[in-house]
């Protein structure tokens, strides 16, 4: 098992269902690195935002932001290697700002929303390589199938397609650090020997120079 070395931490970043968890999982047994996951389980408002959106849909997003800077915090202060399950950027810039447009968050939501966002990201040192993961909505609607989780399928095509959009648009500004784009239609660091030693090399080549 290599090391990234000190002080390195990785973002990866995706819609549902593009293999975050997968290459994390991936990245921790290859290299001496610690996970850090989304706190979905631990919101308390979660269940009550799929039932009624428009009235959790702040409670659920404040949490999310809440626990993300402070994985932040805990990504920054580390003393090993660490990798984050998605970051506050894609809280705010995506999924909030996805609500907003939609009509779930009201307007005076999303301001507060964003005035607390910025905020908070401006106490934050950026991860020292992000990792966007890209698929399509079919391998998307497949994993969502495969991994059975009840709120996943309940999620509409055009809500899957707008988060995809929207992901892609906030690729193109983001800016805080160094990036790689995979196409994880295909891609098997699973079980592929090949596809695993094309990930090891393409994280090497950014992380260990």
């Amino acid at each position: 098992m290599e090391s990234l070395g000190p002080a390195r931490y990785l973002a990866i970043s995706g819609n549902i269902g593009t293999g975050k968890s997968t290459l994390i999982e991936f990245l921790t047994q290859h290299f001496s690195i610690r996970p850090l996951f989304e706190p979905n389980e631990q919101n308390p408002f979660i269940a009550d935002f799929y039932a009624d959106m428009p009235r959790w849909a702040f409670h659920s997003q404040v949490f999310f932001l809440i626990q993300k800077f402070k994985l932040h915090q805990e990504m920054a202060n580390a003393s090993s290697p660490v990798v984050l399950d998605r970051t506050i950027y894609e809280d705010a810039e995506i999924f909030a700002t996805n609500l907003a447009r939609t009509g779930i968050l009201s307007g005076r939501e999303y301001e507060t929303y964003w005035s607390l966002y910025q905020t908070l990201v401006a106490l934050l040192r950026p991860p020292d390589l992000l990792i966007y993961l890209r698929c399509s909505l079919d391998t998307i609607r497949r994993r969502i199938a495969q991994r059975g989780r009840p709120e996943e399928r309940a999620l509409p095509d055009d809500y899957l397609k707008r988060l995809n959009r929207l992901y892609d648009r906030w690729f193109t500004r983001y800016d805080r650090s160094p990036t790689i784009v995979i196409r994880t239609d295909r891609i098997d660091y699973v079980s592929d020997l090949v596809d695993q030693v094309e990930m090891i090399k393409t994280v090497e080549r950014v992380l260990l120079r």
